[in-house]
């Protein structure tokens, strides 16, 4: 997929979860430590969101890259962007949507650090 395909996914992760309640917080936030595609709120919960995306089952589920190695640099870029806030004690969780042509898989709670 494009850069471009990547915003896209994006945008329809973002207007998935905020159908579901949640409130968008930012977009790409990035840090030294990686990027954060979303950051979200649902409820008293500060959701930070992966999304992946694929143009095709080719080359497996998008939720596959979602590897050790990713995780823990999604784990830095969060504890990051918790102490920037001033909510390093708020609860958090890490979830991960995938976006094929077929429609959106969300996995809520999908690792933890």
């Amino acid at each position: 997929m494009s850069p471009l395909d990547g915003l896209a996914a994006e945008g329809r992760a973002a207007e998935y979860l905020r159908n579901r309640g949640y409130r968008i917080l930012e977009r790409r936030f990035r840090t030294k430590a990686g990027e954060l595609d979303l950051v979200a709120e649902d409820g008293e919960e500060i959701v930070f969101v992966e999304v992946k995306a694929r143009a095709s089952g080719d080359f497996g589920g998008p939720e596959g890259a979602v590897t050790g190695e990713k995780q823990r640099r999604l784990v830095r870029a969060a504890e990051f962007y918790l102490s920037l806030r001033g909510k390093e004690e708020a609860p958090s969780r890490f979830d991960v949507v995938a976006v094929t042509p077929e429609g959106i898989r969300h996995h809520p709670d999908a690792f933890r650090p």
